[in-house]
Parts: C-alpha cells; structure tokens; sequence
C-alpha cells in the first residue's frame, strides 16, 4: 500500500510561479514511480510529469509540461514536487499525484492516488 498526500495548491495570477507537493509514505512507497495528473471537469485526467522517487531518475514530462513544469524529489522528506512557472489559465486545474511501479503517464498504470490539490490561475 501506498499513500498519497498532495497539498500545495491554490489561486495565482498568470505569469507566476506555483509549487505542489506529494507527501509519500507506505510499505510498497521506496520503489515507487510517482506521477502528476490533472484534470478539468469533463475531461480525461492528463499526465503531467513522473519520476522515481528511490533515485530521481526516469523523469518524464507530457507535451503540455516540458517547458514549463519541473518535477523533483526530496528523499528525507519522502516528497515529489511539481513546479509551474509562467502559469497560464488553461494550467487550472484539479492537481493528483498517483504512485506505480513502471514508468508511464497512463492513469491506468497508477494503483494509488491521493485526493487532490487545486490550482486556479487567474489572467
């Protein structure tokens, strides 16, 4: 079992900076592939970046994210962070993380996820 805790989220204005976090714990959590999602009502949930939380490697990014979010890890606090920079409206958006052990950015491929985190960008 792994559990999930995002927090971080919340209401910006276009062109800044945003960081969420995903507190990581569990029995299974050391080899875990940790990955962000978002989602918009009426929309499929959308793979944002991965990464192995054990090593920092296989970092992954979607084709919305590669030039503007960053994803790292802190292994003492057992975190994964995603960082948006130059936000744009279209960026709000309900905010998951979700943990598995492959390396994907396929909802389907993740088993656990936690409950969420919202971020609002105002123009």
């Amino acid at each position: 079992q792994v559990q999930l805790v995002e927090s971080g989220g919340g209401s910006a204005q276009a062109g800044g900076s945003l960081s969420v976090s995903c507190k990581v714990s569990g029995a299974t959590s050391k080899s875990s592939y940790i990955a962000w999602f978002r989602q918009t009502p009426g929309k499929e949930r959308e793979g944002v970046a991965g990464i192995f939380i054990s090593n920092g490697l296989a970092v992954s990014y979607g084709d919305s994210a590669r030039e503007r979010f960053t994803i790292y890890r802190d292994t003492a606090k057992y975190t994964v962070y995603l960082q948006i920079r130059s936000l744009i409206p279209e960026d709000t958006a309900m905010y998951y993380c979700a943990a598995g052990n492959q390396v994907s950015l396929w909802p389907r491929d993740f088993p656990y996820w936690g409950q969420g985190t919202q971020v609002t960008v105002s123009s």
